[in-house]
């Protein structure tokens, strides 16, 4: 089993939106105030979608725009739990659940065991599983300065009700990486966010043609690897294709109605690893006297790709939409000539993820 992950780097570029709201405004003396999301580091503010949310986001696109059937959702007062089914439902195989559950101890006959006083045994189901799929927030690339701006509900009687929120534009990145050696491959090790499935899972999963395989990583007491249950290949390929095509259509935020903001990636880079590091995180800087100006780190990222050379899978790709940071292209386009980096593609963003998702069918085992 190869232990490889999709590491992606996003950028958004966003104007007079509030993507994600922090509910009242503490700072404001009016009633009616809404704040955005927002972070300070070294003094400067940063505002930011969680990570929460741009889960959502995701998990929508993929159920509006790839059909994925989502898990339904069982409410047991305040708790909440998804089906935890991953061999029906890909939402969960991606994303994770956690369920706690007891149910009846069965004997051979499959009837329920009783203790001496003549209660039914219970034994725990409870099953985890840690997401494959794992993201930042999305967080401004520069310092900003949200504005305050009111509103109002108006109609053609009564007064208006007015309120005040925050808005502001910015260039916004976020990082993602899909563990894909884990996409559709299922543990059952008593750890929490290891028992993946319930016995009757694992017996369907097999029955249905899926396999078991070493695992790797993890031996038993007489030093043999564990055993790990994994769905059809393309089964898998197919998840992971469609959880990076979703971001060609992602959409979401807060206030869309009259703040509408596109979230789709404008620059993207997407690649394959051998570890679970990710390389991109400071590709994209700030400058100025406040850090509110978004510079690309061309150097930097020339920097990463020599550096983490060895522990790239095939070709690295570079998605840029004509329009945004058209003074980066031709500095972008010379990382094509590089030798002593990984093959790079400069292309459109479709263009980068779709001919990254053709190189995952051959990446996955």
């Amino acid at each position: 089993m190869k232990n490889i992950k999709t590491q992606g780097f996003i950028l958004i570029d966003v104007d007079v939106v509030s993507l994600n709201n922090a509910g009242k405004n503490t700072q404001s003396n009016n009633d009616n105030a809404i704040a955005t999301k927002s972070i300070r580091k070294n003094g400067r503010n940063y505002v930011y979608v969680s990570g929460q949310a741009w889960r959502y986001w995701w998990r929508e696109a993929l159920q509006k725009n790839a059909g994925w059937e989502l898990s339904p959702i069982t409410r047991d007062g305040k708790i909440a739990f998804t089906n935890a089914d991953p061999l029906k439902f890909p939402d969960d195989d991606i994303f994770g659940y956690m369920r706690a559950a007891k149910d009846a101890e069965l004997d051979e006959s499959g009837e329920p065991v009783k203790d001496k006083k003549g209660n039914i045994k219970m034994t725990n189901v409870t099953v985890t599983r840690v997401s494959p799929l794992k993201n930042s927030a999305i967080i401004s690339a520069s310092s900003v300065r949200p504005e305050e701006n009111w509103s109002s509900m108006s109609r053609q009687l009564g007064d208006a009700v007015p309120y005040e929120k925050q808005e502001y534009s910015a260039i916004m990145k976020g990082m993602f990486s899909l563990d894909l050696s884990m996409v559709g491959t299922f543990s059952n090790y008593d750890r929490t966010g290891y028992k993946n499935l319930s016995i009757a899972l694992q017996e369907e999963a097999i029955k249905d043609g899926a396999e078991e395989i070493d695992d790797p990583f993890v031996l038993d007491s007489k030093g043999k690897p564990k055993k790990m249950i994994r769905l059809a290949k393309s089964v898998r390929q197919n998840r992971a294709i469609e959880t990076i095509q979703a971001l060609k259509t992602i959409s979401g935020g807060a206030m869309q109605t009259n703040n509408m903001g596109d979230v789709t990636p404008k620059f993207i880079i997407l690649a394959t690893t051998t570890t679970g590091n990710h390389p991109f995180s400071h590709v994209v800087g700030s400058k100025g006297q406040r850090d509110e100006e978004v510079i690309f780190n061309i150097d930097g990222l020339v920097e990463v790709l020599k550096d983490y050379k060895d522990t790239f899978a095939g070709t690295i790709f570079i998605g840029r939409r004509s329009g945004f940071m058209d003074e980066i292209a031709n500095e972008l386009k010379a990382l094509e000539a590089i030798t002593e980096i990984p093959v790079v593609k400069i292309l459109s963003v479709n263009d980068a993820i779709d001919q990254y998702c053709e190189l995952l069918k051959s990446q996955i085992e």
